[in-house]
This record gives C-alpha cells, sequence and structure tokens, in this order.
C-alpha cells in the first residue's frame, strides 16, 4: 500500500511540474498572435533556444518529467486492473457513476502521446536539426516563420492539433483536481480546486486551439 501511494504522490508531482509547463508554453506561444509581426515570440524563442540553462538544465528535466509522468501512468493504470481482479463487476458499476475522462486517463494520455511525438517532429526535431546538425547560423528572427509555416494550409495537421488539445482538456479535467488530492489537499478548499481545474482544462485548450486556428487564417 505504501509504495502505491508513493506512486501516486510522484505522478502528482510530475502533473503539478507539467502543468506549469503547460501554462509557461502558452503563454510564450501566444505572444505569436500579437500585432507586432512575431517580434516578441522571435525574442522570447531564442532566448528558450540559445540560453544554456534552458538548454541543458530544464529541457532534460522537462523531458525526464514527461518520460516519467507517462510511464508512471501506464504503471499505475496497469496495477488498477490487476487489483481489480474478482472485485470487476463491483468496480464497473461504481465506474459507471465517474466521469468519461476519469474513466479513461489511459485512452486521453495515449492521444497526448501521440500528438507530444508530432510537436517533437514539427518543432523539437526541426530545431536540433538546424542547430546542431547543418549548424544553421543563429538567427532570431527565424522562429516566428517556422510557426507559420507549419500551420498555413495544412488543415490536417491542425485538425490533428484541434482534437489533440480536446482531449488534453478531457485529461487535465480529471488531473488537475486528481494530482492535489494524491499530495493530500482533500479538504474544504478541495471543491475550489476542482473548479479552477475545470477552469484550467477549458482555458489552457483553448488557447493552444486558438493560436493554431489564428496562424492557419492569417497565413491563408
Amino acid at each position: 500500500m505504501g509504495s502505491s501511494l508513493l506512486k501516486k504522490f510522484l505522478m502528482a508531482l510530475s502533473a503539478v511540474f507539467l502543468l506549469v509547463f503547460l501554462t509557461q508554453h502558452l503563454l510564450i506561444n501566444i505572444t505569436s498572435v500579437f500585432p507586432d509581426q512575431g517580434k516578441t515570440f522571435n525574442m522570447l524563442s531564442h532566448f528558450m533556444g540559445y540560453n544554456p540553462i534552458v538548454q541543458y538544465v530544464l529541457q532534460p528535466v522537462l523531458m525526464g518529467g514527461v518520460i516519467f509522468h507517462f510511464l508512471m501512468g501506464f504503471i499505475l493504470e496497469f496495477q488498477n486492473r490487476s487489483a481489480r481482479g474478482a472485485q470487476n463487476y463491483i468496480m464497473q458499476k461504481q465506474s459507471n457513476k465517474s466521469s468519461w475522462s476519469s474513466r479513461n486517463m489511459i485512452i486521453s494520455g495515449l492521444v497526448i502521446l501521440s500528438f507530444l511525438i508530432l510537436h517533437l517532429i514539427d518543432f523539437w526535431v526541426y530545431e536540433m536539426n538546424y542547430k546542431y546538425i547543418k549548424y544553421g547560423a543563429m538567427d532570431e528572427y527565424r522562429y516566428f516563420g517556422h510557426l507559420q509555416h507549419q500551420f498555413s494550409g495544412n488543415l490536417l495537421r491542425v485538425g490533428s492539433y484541434v482534437v489533440s488539445f480536446i482531449f488534453l482538456g478531457l485529461h487535465l479535467s480529471h488531473g488537475f483536481s486528481s494530482a492535489f488530492q494524491s499530495m493530500g489537499l482533500r479538504n474544504k478548499y478541495y471543491s475550489a480546486i476542482v473548479a479552477a481545474g475545470n477552469i484550467y482544462a477549458i482555458l489552457i485548450p483553448f488557447g493552444y486551439i486558438f493560436i493554431a486556428f489564428f496562424h492557419f487564417f492569417s497565413a491563408a
């Protein structure tokens, strides 16, 4: 039991860490819709792309956190399914009363994982190729153009982003409050945490979807 609680606590910590990243990432990306022709977005992206602390400390920590979160999610899901055993029928009746998102975190997680692979190919792999394979010249103005290029006239890519962020919202609608609950914050403020989680689960995906559509239509 103690081992299971520790795993859930560590899973919750990684979730909170990724919530912070999602927010920070959105705040940077939303600057790409500012009416300054990408100046702010280029400045922030260039800083993030060449700052040694970001590149060699924070980026590996982030990737480690993402990998840990997904692996721990799969491990806990497997353990939960194995533990049900003879109680499967009772658990099934109880689960029918819960939300779709809470019953299918593994499904929404797999969709998000698929999106992350696409997103890494679109941006991170491109960045690594530019800097470390092609040894491209340091160009602080290239980020905005690449972002627009990825979305301009590509309805399939935009559609995949939209679907992925809808599933992200479903994942967050349960994961946000569940993370804080696993960290022991189930008190008189828990209802406020649930409400905050529901708002977060709408605003964050909406922000990313808005950015994708903005660049799809503005570059058309």
